[in-house]
């Protein structure tokens, strides 16, 4: 268990009501939000059902707001809190976007790009390495993929 300090929880929890708002249009209940200096830059939830669209990932769709509202692809200095370990696609988008740290909810053993199948934001052959902080309100968020696929799984 990693000690969670009270910022890291309340954006946490911010990415979970992005998280329960995919869930309510039936997209896999991830959510994420990018941060600096205290301030939410975006919001975002899985889409990729809605939009059709593979890359439609939480992660990337809130990098792709903030670097449209910047006006800059680098997103240096952000944090961004995403309720599933961001896969091997949105970690590559991250380390592209410069993202200082990434604080994510639970782990994701089938796919996960930072600490489960691969640990590319941490990678030392790469130009830029990202802060991780794994397990923020873990219970709570795996808890809420439980219950979608349990109920597709039903249907």
């Amino acid at each position: 268990m990693h000690l969670q300090d009270e910022e890291d929880i309340y954006f946490m929890n911010l990415a979970l009501e992005e998280a329960t708002l995919a869930y309510g249009k039936g997209e896999v209940p991830v959510g994420a939000v990018l941060v600096s200096n205290g301030r939410v830059l975006s919001r975002a939830c899985n889409l990729r059902e809605a939009s059709r669209d593979p890359s439609a990932h939480a992660e990337i769709l809130a990098m792709r707001t903030s670097a449209k509202e910047s006006d800059s692809w680098r997103l240096t200095g952000a944090t961004l809190y995403v309720t599933k370990e961001p896969c091997i696609m949105c970690s590559g988008a991250i380390i592209n976007a410069r993202i200082r740290r990434v604080v994510y909810g639970c782990r994701d053993i089938k796919a996960g790009g930072v600490d489960s199948l691969y640990t590319i934001l941490t990678d030392p052959r790469l130009n830029h390495r990202v802060d991780v902080t794994p397990g923020v309100l873990e219970q709570t968020c795996a808890g809420l993929l439980r219950r979608f696929f349990r109920e597709r799984r039903k249907a």
